[in-house]
């Protein structure tokens, strides 16, 4: 195959290839694309000398596509799609797209989530894809300036600050944001952890062994910024960076941790576990979702938040309920 050079490489060659593959007809895909049948041919052939490959070989009255063609269609497919919609303002139509987008969230906001967004999904656009990458920073904002997710969804206080400092000074920011849902931080131990039939006050809780959610690793978060303000700190014993594990270890073991409380109906230890209201204030936990204001696919980013915030109501009605 000779090396494209995609900068005078003719798209119109892969419509053409799309509607062949199609109607598996030269005729048919002629009279679609409004072109004569040695049109048609033509292009096939032209196609042929720049990917090194037949696409298509006659046999008998039928044509057969090659392993390649069969291999290149389904992204050809998709590839036209989103450039169709991207030429259409206004026009996106969930039931019928292949889109598939990138949703950068934690473990625990996507056990809440995403089955309430599957169900959606289901009834309303089977063909979209959505794959979720993991949220390992309280900032998301470098994950969305270099592509590697379409939208983040989660808790982002000092980012989301930030950006509501701007926007008194710069309207026209890179970033919006909109909230989800609110919710708030508890303590949790297992059922039958010796401290769990006493009053947990401030002296209690700091001289208790803790495991801690950090994203990062780092090892100083909210609590113990609350803490030093009050003069006091809490010995931190273990660090992980996923809800779902500090649920499991706090279940098994004597460590305390601190979760937000809409959280646990979710983490399949629920009834192992005892929560009890912190003895000290916290900042209310937000899920927000936060993406860039210049985006490819306006359309179609405009209905996966509208998709999102629907199963966010959905999700944390549920929430509510269990409690």
């Amino acid at each position: 195959m000779n090396k494209l050079n995609f900068r005078t490489f003719d798209l119109n060659l892969l419509r053409v290839f799309d509607e062949v593959m199609t109607q598996k007809s030269l005729t048919r895909a002629a009279a679609n694309l409004a072109l004569t049948q040695p049109a048609v041919s033509n292009a096939m052939r032209r196609l042929k000398d720049l990917l090194g490959d037949e696409l298509i070989q006659r046999r008998g009255q039928s044509l057969v596509a090659t392993p390649m063609a069969l291999d290149l269609w389904p992204q050809v497919r998709k590839m036209l799609k989103e450039f169709e919609q991207a030429l259409s303002p206004g026009k996106f139509d969930a039931s019928q797209t292949e889109a598939s987008f990138v949703m950068a969230m934690a473990d625990a906001t996507a056990a809440e989530l995403m089955p309430a967004m599957v169900a959606i999904l289901e009834e309303e656009a089977p063909n979209v894809t959505i794959r979720c990458v993991p949220l390992s920073t309280r900032d998301p904002r470098q994950l969305l300036m270099n592509e590697t997710a379409d939208i983040a969804v989660g808790y982002f206080p000092s980012a989301l600050a930030e950006l509501n400092s701007m926007l008194k000074f710069e309207p026209d920011i890179e970033f919006e944001f909109e909230r989800l849902f609110d919710g708030h931080y508890v303590c949790v131990m297992r059922k039958d952890h010796p401290l769990a039939h006493q009053e947990l006050d401030l002296d209690v809780f700091c001289q208790a062994r803790h495991l801690m959610v950090s994203f990062s690793g780092r090892s100083f978060g909210a609590v113990d910024h609350a803490l030093t303000t009050l003069g006091r700190k809490r010995r931190v014993v273990l660090i992980v960076n996923q809800f779902f594990t500090a649920g499991q270890v706090v279940a098994h073991s004597n460590l305390l941790t601190v979760l937000p409380k809409h959280f646990l109906s979710v983490t399949g230890t629920f009834d192992q576990l005892k929560i009890v209201e912190l003895p000290f204030e916290l900042p209310k936990v937000h899920i927000d979702m936060l993406w860039r204001k210049r985006l490819r696919q306006p359309q179609a980013h405009a209905w996966l938040r509208e998709t999102i915030s629907r199963a966010s109501t959905r999700a944390f009605q549920k929430i509510k309920l269990k409690r």
